[in-house]
This record gives C-alpha cells, structure tokens and sequence, in this order.
C-alpha cells in the first residue's frame, strides 16, 4: 500500500497549521496538513466546503484593549463577557449564579476539525453553576475586537437538579475580517429547565464558527434557539445527548442570508435512553446570491424505546439565485418509536401577497409581513416579552436590509 501523501494545502491551511503548533497542538495540526481542511468528501461538510470557503485566517487574537457597545442589548439582564477569548470581570452575580474560569477544554472531543482547532487554541472557559429558578436573563457577550484576528472562546454552564434559567449568548465585534471560533457545552441535572438562544451579529467580513453542546439528564426540559444574521461564512453546531429518561428538548434555529453569504447550521444529537422526546424545527430564509445549509441528524440508539422525534426544515427563498440546502436524516436503531423528518422549500406566496396588495399594503410591507408570519412560531414560544422583543429586533432589522 501506497503511504498517504499530504494534500496541498491553501494559504489558509498553511497559517491554521503554523498556529496550532505554536500552541502546542501538534496531533491537530498533523491532521490538517495530512487531510487538510474538511471538504465536499467529508459528510457532514457536503455542503460547507472549508477547503474552498475559508480564505485565509487572520493572526491570532491579542487581550482586547477596549470593546464596541452590545450588539444586542436584553433590558434586565446579567451580562457578562468574553473578548478575544479571555473571560472579563464582571458585576456581581444574582442569586443562585457562580461565575468562575478554568484552563482545558469545554467540548467533548470528537472527529470534527472545528472541535478540534476550538479544543487546542481556547485559553480559558467561562464557568457558570446555576442552582434554583435564575432570575434575570443571562447574556453572554462574546466579541472579537481590534484588528483582523482569530479568536477562540469557551464556556461551560451547568445547571443543578430543579434548577430553571433562560441564557442568551451573543456574538459580535468590531468591523474587521475576523475569525472566531466558539464552544459551549451546557449539562442539566434532573428536571432543570433551560432556553438557550445563540445570535450571530459578527460584521459582514468575519467569519463565525459555533458548537453548541447539550447533556440531558432525567426529567430535563431544553429550548435551543439559534440564529444567524452576520457573518459571510457561518456554521453553527448542535450536538446533544438525552442521557436521562424524560428528557426533552425543542431545537430550533434560523439562517438569514443575503448576498453572498454562506450559512450553515448542522444538529446531530443522540437519543440514548428510553423515553425521551425531541422536536426540531429549523428554518432558512435567503435573498440575492447566497447559500442556507441545515443538515440534521437524529441518532436513536438500540436501548431507547419509547422514543418520540420529529424534525422539519422550512426554506423560504426570496429571489432566484438563492439556494437553499436540506439534508435531514434519522438513524434508528430501536423498533418502539415514533420519528418523522420533512423539508420543504419555495417563495412567497403570490396569492396572499396580491391580497395584502389588494388593500393598499405596498409590494415591500407585504412580503415584511409574510415573512414574519413565517417566523412567528420560532420567536413566540420566548417567554421573556424583554428577550423576544430583542430577537424579533434582529430579524426586523435584517428584514429591512439595515443589518449591514
């Protein structure tokens, strides 16, 4: 057998590699020059060709001198923030909050290449250990400032047994090419309750990278949210665990794409016990030349009967050069359950439009209108009229065009 030769790698590559080894990542930077980046021949990378997408990587990021306003600014909340990385000091926590930091990795390691550069070039993880029903809100304010850099955050959230919390992370910074990679990993105890929402609201040039890891344990009841309405090139992880009878989880997620954007956000989670239940509901909305990508996957392991998933992809497309991508999948290992999977894509409505039309409304207020319609049942399940007024925000602004 002939030895595996190293595959040319981009000027992208090139620096990735001379930056994982200068932090000492040596088995991360032997895979890249070996395989280079994840392409088209990768499966869960099909339609999210790093290869071809990534240009190039900027320096990696120094301690942030000062940091921009919010992007997203939630009335009430407890905010804290992560730039360039390095976790800032905070206010006091509220009540039931302990915030900390540590050294090592948030992520569980697997065979994925974004997990892999977060896990070697992450410096610290914001710890939060949240004990009883949290109130306010809390933000996490993560942002890659100055200059071009790359930059890698992390945390690590645990909420104990009966505990309940609503945690919003937003990603932002100044207008520059940036390159950010970002992990949470997030393990409920028995019967907590949790809604976590992620927005990305990087400037027009960065490039944003996000995994969201999830561990259910008996009884745990998550709303996942994520969205996307910055970045050029974008994709967004979410990988979870039911590891506790009872358990479930609502995962939605929506893509807003204009212009030669490219979006993506790919779940794979894994029902491993008996009786548990999920609902996924991801919806992608792009306009002139640019690309949405929603791939899922539900994994029901051989021991979890009595399993309840479905999972559903709404496109909409609001001109002809958009191009929406679905690849929904189920894995079923168990013979007791019940799990669908559906997607479905196409424009607006040109009857409802001419009817709006037809009593005054212009061509431009009545697709607005359409299309929020549209989103409602993403957005109207928030319980915190202060954090679903802040979402319905974004994607107004987006609407509008007034985001970049």
């Amino acid at each position: 057998m002939q030895p595996t030769m190293p595959v040319r790698l981009s000027a992208a590559e090139t620096t990735l590699v001379e930056q994982l080894k200068a932090a000492g990542a040596d088995a991360q930077a032997e895979r890249i020059t070996v395989a280079g980046l994840p392409s088209r021949r990768v499966e869960s990378y099909h339609y999210t060709d790093l290869r071809t997408l990534l240009k190039a990587v900027p320096p990696l990021a120094a301690p942030a001198n000062e940091a921009s306003a919010p992007a997203l600014r939630v009335p009430g909340a407890f905010q804290l923030m992560i730039a360039n990385g390095i976790v800032q000091d905070n206010s006091t926590a509220p009540a039931g909050v302990i915030v900390g930091k540590s050294e090592g990795p948030a992520l569980t390691l697997r065979d994925d290449m974004l997990v892999h550069i977060n896990t070697a070039l992450a410096r610290e993880s914001l710890n939060l250990n949240l004990d009883g029903k949290i109130d306010p809100i809390i933000q996490i304010d993560r942002r890659t400032e100055g200059e071009a850099a790359h930059s890698a955050s992390s945390a690590r959230i645990y909420l104990a047994d009966d505990s309940e919390a609503t945690i919003i992370e937003t990603y932002s910074g100044s207008q520059a090419a940036h390159l950010s990679n970002h992990a949470s990993y997030i393990a409920l105890g028995k019967n907590a309750r949790l809604t976590h929402i992620t927005v990305d609201l990087s400037a027009r040039p960065a490039t944003h990278f996000a995994t969201n890891e999830y561990n259910l344990g008996e009884g745990a009841q998550l709303r996942s949210l994520v969205i996307h309405a910055g970045a050029n090139l974008s994709r967004a992880h979410v990988f979870a665990r039911f590891a506790g009878q009872g358990s479930h989880a609502d995962f939605t997620g929506l893509n807003l794409v204009s212009d030669g954007q490219h979006c993506d956000i790919t779940m794979d989670i894994n029902h491993a016990v008996p009786n548990t239940g999920s609902k996924e509901l991801y919806k992608q909305i792009a306009r002139g030349r640019s690309t949405a990508v929603f791939q899922g996957r539900i994994v029901v392991s051989r021991d979890a009967q009595k399993t309840d998933g479905k999972m559903m992809m709404q496109g909409l497309m609001l001109s002809d050069e958009a191009q929406i991508l679905s690849k929904p999948e189920l894995e079923i290992y168990a013979d007791d359950v019940v799990c669908g999977h559906g997607s479905t894509c196409g424009q607006i409505d040109e009857e409802m439009l001419f009817y709006l039309m037809s009593r005054g409304v212009t061509k431009a207020d009545a697709e607005v209108m359409l299309v929020r319609g549209f989103l409602e049942e993403l957005i109207d399940p928030i319980e915190h009229d202060e954090l679903r007024e802040a979402l319905a925000s974004v994607i107004d602004q987006w609407l509008v065009g007034g985001l970049h």
